[in-house]
């Protein structure tokens, strides 16, 4: 009778850890490419710019985070200006999704939503009435370089995403 109580317990703890330990596991294969160091240079609305930013694993691989900071050089018309920001990656609430959220010294907070296809990662921004959408987008040109483009939506307007900044990045580490 002990030995039959003792065998159920075994197998729902086992069957329990099979089920969880499944979706614990956070698939970050289509990110591999992207994870290490990059200094890059760009273009777009707000001028010439060059940075540097990092994706890593964190919390024993459950999340991504990327930090990056970009410097916009002074201008006859402008100070010299520094963009800091972080992004985290983390499972969607569907296995099969990954969703973002971004945070910048300029007080911006945007959630987005992950897409992959064969050479690209792309997070978008859903869209909420009266507000502006984003779409970041990293395409690899090859081992070691990625194009990165930001793109921006009106609200009345939020499936035409306009370009805002773009630029080419090299991996370092």
């Amino acid at each position: 009778m002990k030995s039959r109580k003792l065998f159920v317990v075994v197998i729902l703890l086992i069957s329990g850890r099979l089920l969880f330990g499944q979706q614990a596991k956070t698939p970050w294969e289509k990110w591999n490419w992207l994870v290490g160091e990059w200094v890059g240079e760009g273009n777009g609305q707000p001028g010439q710019s060059v940075g540097k930013f990092s994706f890593k694993k964190d919390l024993d691989g459950k999340i991504l985070i990327r930090k990056n900071q970009t410097i916009f050089p002074a201008t006859e018309k402008s100070a010299e200006t520094k963009h800091n920001d972080l992004l985290i990656i983390y499972p969607g609430s569907d296995v099969n999704t990954q969703e973002a959220i971004y945070f910048d010294n300029e007080g911006h907070t945007i959630k987005y939503i992950v897409g992959f296809n064969e050479k690209s990662i792309v997070l978008t921004s859903p869209v909420i009435p009266d507000m502006a959408r984003f779409r970041l987008s990293y395409t690899a040109i090859d081992d070691k370089t990625v194009g990165i483009s930001f793109e921006m939506a009106s609200p009345q307007k939020p499936e035409e995403f306009k370009m805002y900044l773009e630029g080419k990045a090299s991996k370092v580490k």
